[in-house]
């Protein structure tokens, strides 16, 4: 799995190996995906959740998927359109994840959690939505909630931690 970061900082390898883990665990192949994970301030994923979403507030991450999988299926790169493939690297690029890092601060403290914990927490729930997962309806959100604590914990990132 190629994660191109902006403005992450020493978290990197943490969140790699945790997103890695996560595709395993989906049966999902891990060196033939990209993605892009971004930390902004609150006023840019305000921007961004206003104009792609329409909601005029802060949130905590915003998932870009460029690939269609409602029914979250085994991703293979060459079921898909070329222009979905990076020409430079063959890999099928999934889509963005865009996290406030104020915000991720903010829900650490509230919950009682590391910053380190909150933004692997963000980071594969991004990465979830980018795979079609969802919490519209209410045992989707179950099943994401749990398999999310599952992931996290499979890695020994903990709520404590």
């Amino acid at each position: 799995m190629k994660i191109y970061f902006t403005n992450l900082g020493i978290q990197k390898f943490t969140i790699k190996r945790l997103l890695e883990g996560a595709l395993k665990r989906l049966g999902q192949p891990v060196k033939g995906i990209e993605m892009s994970l971004s930390i902004v301030t609150p006023s840019e994923i305000q921007a961004l959740n206003k104009q792609f979403r329409g909601v005029d507030t802060v949130t905590d991450v915003l998932s870009f998927p460029t690939v269609d999988n409602p029914e979250r299926g085994v991703l293979d790169v060459n079921t898909f359109p070329q222009d979905a493939i990076n020409p430079k690297t063959g890999k099928l690029n999934i889509g963005d994840v865009i996290i406030c890092l104020d915000r991720a601060q903010e829900q650490a403290t509230e919950y009682g959690h590391s910053l380190k914990r909150e933004l692997c927490f963000l980071s594969l729930h991004g990465l979830l939505h980018l795979l079609g997962y969802d919490h519209i309806e209410p045992q989707d959100e179950a099943e994401m909630n749990a398999l999310q604590e599952e992931i996290l914990d499979s890695c020994g990132i903990t709520r404590n931690k």
